[in-house]
């Protein structure tokens, strides 16, 4: 399968080193090219546009910071949907709207090609090591044609439904892991202002039912003072005011999503949409005048498990 990557950014560019490290031949391609240099380097091909891209490949994916850069990408002049037919697949592994994807996927399905939403979750040091987690979106006889590119770049791999529903899920989860870090922001600013001693108040959560991948990663850069997750305030805001709509279309009416993304529009305003995520607590260290770090804690994310083979994972109950 001959396979396209448009979007080489911090997530993209770590997932397209998994395909080139797992043996795949690769053609990239990025607004900036000083991005694909470490590709090239590497093996992989340069495309002078996503047209010509989709024409070479069997497969082409896109990891990119937003819904309209997706569609921009595919809708263009020279965008990958007028090169675009019959047995290829489009693989969005953004982090994007569901209706959008969904609108997107239409046109790619009306080439007679297929459309695949594939978002990862776990983190950039994951997605670096080929450990991350990826949903995909898909009918059941795409799935199975990509399931081998998938498990290249992550290690567990759910089949979530039709196009659209990795999405939904991918801002499910979002929402979850920034209600989670901003409760843990609270937990350390008041632990500190308690006077514990936030070393073993840190091992206190990790070890209680108050523990959370987020505490295990995020905690430690925001105590090591770093703050350092490469992800930013905006992208954040980004992902929550999707789950907001979402929730909005279904008519749920959220009483916490609405407070977070107040939050974050509050801490992009006093330290600038790219500012690390996790300096969302500086609003809590500016108020109380604390300084929340400790010592012995990194200063970034690692993922010092072993890359191993990914898999299918499958809900438990009838499929």
């Amino acid at each position: 399968m001959r396979i396209g990557f448009i979007g080489l950014g911090n997530v993209g560019g770590k997932l397209a080193g998994s395909l080139l490290r797992n043996g795949f031949g690769l053609i990239v391609r990025d607004l900036d090219p000083a991005s694909a240099r470490p590709l090239l380097e590497r093996g992989a091909s340069w495309a002078d546009s996503p047209a010509e891209m989709a024409g070479a490949c069997d497969l082409v994916i896109t990891c990119l910071p937003s819904p309209a850069a997706s569609a921009a990408v595919m809708e263009a002049e020279g965008g990958l949907l007028s090169a675009f037919g019959p047995g290829k697949i489009w693989a969005e592994m953004s982090t994007t709207d569901e209706a959008e994807v969904r609108r997107l996927g239409a046109l790619v399905e009306a080439t007679g090609g297929s459309a695949v939403d594939c978002p990862v979750s776990g983190g950039c040091h994951r997605a670096a090591t080929g450990n991350i987690a990826i949903f995909a979106g898909c009918d059941r006889p795409t799935f199975e044609r990509i399931l081998p590119v998938l498990t290249a770049m992550g290690r567990r791999i759910l089949h979530t439904g039709p196009l659209g529903s990795a999405s939904i899920l991918k801002v499910v989860t979002n929402y979850l892991a920034t209600a989670n870090l901003l409760t843990l922001c609270e937990a350390l600013v008041t632990s500190k202002a308690a006077g514990m001693d936030l070393n073993t108040a840190y091992e206190a959560i990790r070890i209680s039912s108050g523990n959370s991948f987020v505490h295990e990663t995020e905690s430690q850069v925001i105590l090591n003072g770093s703050r350092d997750i490469n992800f930013t305030m905006d992208l954040v805001s980004k992902d929550i005011g999707l789950f907001q709509q979402v929730a909005d279309r279904c008519h749920v009416p959220l009483e916490i999503n609405p407070l977070m993304i107040d939050i974050f529009r509050d801490g992009e305003k006093r330290f600038g949409p790219r500012e690390f995520s996790p300096n969302i607590i500086r609003r809590l260290e500016e108020i109380t005048g604390l300084d929340i770090t400790a010592p012995g804690f990194p200063a970034a994310m690692v993922d010092d498990e072993p890359e191993e083979p990914g898999y299918e994972i499958v809900p438990a109950g009838p499929r």
